[in-house]
């Protein structure tokens, strides 16, 4: 059963959403100018790694758990490029918006 539109954080609510639904826009306005962000602990361009893991390979998050603080997920993860893995999720924030996620293996 996926929680994503009962999240508790609204930035994170919001995030999941905006890659659901491909929405550049959307994404763009849950972070902050300087986010940053690693995947399987190592940092990358947040701008290149959105374009090939988010916006051209039609991705679906499917969250399955939520921490306590709405911080941390874990998720269901599918797109075109790695196909359906299980996904963990963490996020940092500034005022209210995304100043770093983290994501990996669950």
């Amino acid at each position: 059963m996926s929680l994503n539109d009962t999240l508790s954080q609204p930035a994170v609510r919001a995030f999941v959403a905006a890659v659901n639904a491909c929405d550049r826009d959307a994404l763009w306005a849950t972070l902050t100018p300087d986010a940053s962000m690693t995947d399987d602990e190592k940092e990358h361009n947040l701008v290149e790694w959105a374009e090939r893991e988010i916006f051209t390979s039609h991705p679906r998050m499917d969250v399955e758990w939520e921490s306590a603080d709405g911080l941390s997920l874990r998720a269901r993860y599918h797109n075109d490029i790695w196909g359906d893995l299980s996904s963990a999720w963490t996020f940092t924030l500034t005022d209210g918006k995304i100043s770093h996620f983290a994501a990996g293996p669950a």
